[in-house]
């Protein structure tokens, strides 16, 4: 098939409007008056010139220009509204608020609505929407912006939150914050069913862990040294990527064991396949992950084929003292414990960090020994929660509610803060102890003490100016203390 535009003469005026052409005037009428995208030179020269004339002229915010640091920075984004015919209507800044890194805190500013649009056409409320999805793509888990006093009801009807009152430039305004709910939407996807959906089964003594271990990832198993994990994997990824659903079956497995400080020693499987080739697939995975790390032996299970995809596995791991995820209390320090290595897992970006694919089995055993070795008060490997989620869950086990300090938590150059924070890692531990206690001899990760446990419920987020803002603000699971 030809396209349209393979017809034009190269170097001949621009191409007609399809539309236009065919006179489908229903649909033409119906296409929004502008469109917003990222400013090129030509819209960031007229954006500019926008602000001068409404911010040093109309409102004579400023003596002599707008312009400050921000936009110089090469990390500023400038998004703006364009008509029908190319001509910038208004504009917004946005970008990280701190120099070096960007730590996930974004701050907008610089709305501008030309004066002949202004009010008639929501140019503006598009442009703070643009902005808002933006920032939250980028990664941030925090966006501000200071608006005058006039624009607050519009930022408040668009969902913004009233923070405080600030001078900008001897002009009152209002500093306002957009909710990013990135995290509490996936706690809420992932983990807040889990205490309704267990309320009714209490159970006899030993259920769902047992006393002091509630909700941990590994049950030790009563009136012995074993501990018992179990993992499924999404059937999606059971379907389209079968070796790296064994792989991750087995990492989440001996990850689990690896957080309660016990030795694995033994896995069973449980596998659902179309045929005997998906299933030889999924088996080469497991084989390969278990190899890897150190031989763990395969026992057994069982396997249906002419079915669609699924795989779970059963970890069996021993320890005399298996460290709790609910053992934290007020004060404690929280530690981040990472592989860095790898990157994003082809067809998971932002999901899935893949860390241990080519690690060597020293250095994961090394990682799967750092708990044991280390014996914190408190372990819970990162899930499927991410960071946040996860440390939700500790804390809310331990009785406490946490802070975690984002510009000291490790973190891999290749990934945002909002992804890193909540994607599931190849190997990341929390772990809680008092002040000044020893790292996690955990080989090639690297760990960072990053936060502590208070008293209260829920997980805050401190940025660099001492501000605290809201990750999840009750428990994650409802399953209680431990």
């Amino acid at each position: 098939m030809i396209a349209y535009e393979e017809l034009l003469p190269p170097g001949g005026p621009p191409m007609p409007d399809v539309l236009s052409l065919l006179g489908d005037r229903a649909t033409l009428s119906g296409q929004p008056p502008f469109r917003i995208e990222a400013a090129d030179a030509g819209a960031l020269a007229a954006y500019r010139r926008l602000r001068h004339q409404v911010f040093v002229r109309e409102q004579g915010l400023f003596a002599g220009t707008d312009r400050d640091d921000r936009d110089d920075d090469s990390r500023t984004v400038v998004l703006v509204a364009r008509s029908g015919d190319g001509g910038v209507l208004g504009g917004v800044r946005l970008g990280p608020a701190t120099d070096g890194p960007d730590i996930g805190w974004w701050y907008g500013g610089r709305l501008v609505v030309d004066g002949a649009v202004r009010g008639t056409r929501g140019v503006g409320p598009a442009l703070v929407r643009a902005a808002c999805a933006h920032a939250e793509a980028a990664g941030a888990l925090r966006f501000d912006a200071t608006v005058q006093v006039c624009n607050e009801p519009l930022f408040a009807r668009l969902g913004w939150d009233r923070v405080r009152e600030v001078d900008v430039a001897g002009v009152p305004h209002t500093l306002m914050r957009w909710p990013v709910r990135r995290v509490h939407d996936l706690v809420e996807a992932t983990k807040a069913p889990l205490g309704p959906l267990l309320d009714a089964a209490t159970g006899p003594p030993g259920a769902f862990g047992g006393a002091g271990f509630v909700g941990d990832d590994g049950a030790p198993v009563p009136g012995s040294d074993l501990v018992a994990a179990c993992d499924a994997i999404v059937p999606a990824m059971v379907e389209r990527d079968p070796e790296w659903a064994g792989w991750c079956a087995v990492l989440a497995n001996v990850n689990d064991l690896a957080a309660m400080g016990a030795e694995p020693v033994g896995l069973l499987d449980a596998i659902g396949a179309r045929n005997t080739a998906h299933a030889g697939r999924l088996v080469a995975g497991l084989r390969r992950a278990a190899d890897a790390y150190g031989g763990i032996p395969l026992l057994g299970g069982h396997t249906q084929l002419g079915v669609p995809g699924s795989l779970s596995v059963t970890a069996l791991g021993r320890t005399a003292h298996p460290v709790p995820g609910g053992g934290g209390r007020a004060g404690h320090e929280v530690r981040l414990t990472a592989d860095l290595g790898g990157g994003w897992r082809h067809g998971y970006r932002g999901r899935q960090w893949d860390s241990t694919s080519h690690r060597r089995t020293p250095e994961l055993r090394a990682m799967l020994g750092a708990v044991a070795a280390a014996r914190p008060a408190a372990a819970k490997d990162v899930s499927m929660a991410g960071v946040v989620g996860t440390l939700g869950m500790l804390a809310e086990a331990s009785g406490c509610a946490a802070v975690l300090d984002v510009a000291r938590v490790p973190r891999p150059a290749g990934a945002t803060v909002g992804d890193w924070l909540t994607c599931f890692p190849g190997f990341a531990v929390l772990t809680t102890d008092d002040a000044g206690s020893d790292p996690l001899p955990a080989g090639p990760a690297t760990g960072a003490t990053c936060g502590e446990l208070v008293r209260g419920g829920g997980v805050g987020l401190r940025w660099p100016d001492g501000e605290i803002t809201a990750a999840i603000t009750t428990t994650v699971t409802g399953m209680g203390d431990a």
